[in-house]
């Protein structure tokens, strides 16, 4: 069987829009894209390994260059003759979803993977590994898939003008279908499922760079920034709802302590328990009025509150409280500020999920303040760690899951090269720490890797510590106490 021949079996295969009677038709659609000499290349059984050399017989025969975004573009309109349309892709979703949600989900889940959407091959190289601390074994990848961003470069997205641009951003519901450019990602492969959140239309999709099982993206229809409100706790209790195995997070709605994408209202989800889920609550908090709640303070690095109660009203009602009392909440004597110069520097990171009957939320305190010792941000990862990693500290890490950048596996093998005293090249900014490293204890080519994991675990661990607002130390303790009073007794 001939490349083409197995590629266009597997598109039938995946998509039922299509079927034996569509064998002419998808085999001159992917020739005209290719070239017509694919047809005397034999195929592979595997159809990643054919989509990578349909590509570059399309370079052979010149349909395109080895530019980057010329071989996602072409990679993206060949895997989007496996795919339902999108009408096709929401009916069957729905039709699965009446007989079982997590049947409905897992259905999207492969298709996503099958079609290239989520880059299956890409994330493999990721590396992921586990490290202990005292708030119990933390997470952490390696990102191969992603550069890493710069705060300040965030910061000025959200202000940038793009009612111009097309799509507005990527997360806008255009993106659907979008070929993509030189400077904008392929998205001819991808599908939303739409669904009703309150009065509102929002749509379900993966991300293309998974970070855990089943990362999911849930989209606002309308291109309007992050707002964190009593509504953002409406609509996560409600996904849980729609999603009862998910879990379902927001990030913060201001720079430094917010995610990547400000300017488009959306929440992150999945199947995955977080090491923040599993922390302890140590100080319980007694809400009056509301005698079905179960609030505490949990053992986090991070200033967390956690809320648990099977009836949603009063949890969210509760989670409201918190948010209105920390938006105008100061305490100097902490570097605590809810205002500098009139510009509002708290918000929350909120998180829901479900166990058993009772629905918990994750309410995480977010201060953005900067100085002038701290310039990228006081409760960010200040300088000694952003070597490390320098961004945002988002979503994802406050629950537990360090991203850090792809730049750390060259570079951490010239460290491992210095803690053996081997020649190497260490970059000047891992010095100091590789230098502390050599002196804390012994190292060799038997220990050496997974120690420094255990490091990496350890900076981490600093790195949340560095952004939870209220310290650990008996002073932050005490004022984090004194926060919770505003709204709680102990």
């Amino acid at each position: 069987m001939n490349i083409v021949e197995s590629h266009v079996k597997y598109c039938i295969s995946l998509n039922p829009d299509f079927n034996d009677l569509d064998k002419n038709y998808l085999t001159n659609r992917v020739l005209a894209l290719v070239g017509e000499s694919a047809s005397t290349i034999l195929g592979s059984d595997n159809h990643l390994d054919n989509l990578e050399l349909l590509i570059k017989i399309a370079q052979q025969n010149k349909k395109i260059t080895n530019d980057s975004s010329q071989i996602q573009i072409l990679a993206a309109q060949l895997m989007d003759l496996s795919t339902p349309s999108p009408s096709k892709t929401n009916q069957i979703f729905w039709k699965k979803y009446q007989l079982n949600p997590q049947n409905a989900t897992n259905w999207f889940y492969h298709l996503n993977c099958a079609n290239n959407y989520i880059q299956t091959r890409s994330i493999a190289k990721n590396q992921h590994f586990w490290a202990h601390s005292s708030f119990g074994d933390l997470e952490i990848t390696i990102n191969l898939a992603k550069p890493e961003k710069d705060p300040k470069k965030i910061a000025k997205m959200l202000k940038r003008h793009s009612e111009n641009q097309y799509p507005q951003c990527k997360l806008c519901f255009e993106n659907e279908g979008y070929q993509g450019r030189e400077d904008y990602p392929a998205r001819s492969n991808h599908r939303l499922i739409r669904f009703k959140l309150g009065n509102k239309v929002w749509g379900f999709q993966y991300s293309p760079y998974v970070y855990f099982p089943e990362h999911a993206i849930f989209i606002d229809q309308v291109h309007e920034p992050m707002n964190i409100s009593r509504k953002t706790f409406e609509n996560l209790i409600e996904i849980t709802q729609l999603f009862p195995d998910y879990f379902v997070g927001s990030n913060a709605d201001i720079p430094i302590v917010g995610g990547s994408m400000l300017d488009h209202e959306h929440y992150q989800g999945g199947k995955h328990e977080f090491p923040m889920f599993k922390a302890p609550i140590i100080y319980n908090l007694k809400i009056n009025n509301f005698p079905k709640v179960k609030a505490g303070i949990v053992k986090w690095p991070m200033s967390l509150i956690r809320l648990i109660s099977p009836i949603p009203e009063q949890l969210i009602a509760v989670a409201d409280i918190i948010r209105k009392s920390w938006l105008n909440y100061s305490d100097k004597s902490v570097n605590v500020r809810a205002f500098v110069n009139h510009e509002r520097k708290h918000t929350i990171t909120p998180i829901a999920h479900r166990q058993g009957n009772n629905y918990i939320l994750e309410i995480v305190l977010r201060d953005n303040q900067t100085s002038e010792k701290y310039p990228d941000g006081i409760f960010h990862p200040h300088p000694n760690v952003q070597h490390i990693k320098k961004e945002n500290i988002g979503l994802i890490e406050v629950m537990g899951l360090a991203i850090l950048p792809g730049r750390l596996l060259s570079e951490l093998q010239e460290v491992k090269k210095f803690l053996l005293h081997e020649d190497n090249q260490i970059a000047s900014k891992h010095f100091l720490w590789a230098q502390y490293l050599r002196k804390k204890t012994t190292w060799n080519p038997q220990n050496v890797d997974p120690k420094l994991q255990q490091e990496l675990g350890n900076v981490f661990t600093q790195i949340l510590k560095d952004a939870g607002v209220f310290k650990l130390d008996l002073q932050g303790k005490e004022a984090f106490f004194k926060f919770c009073a505003t709204f709680s007794q102990r």
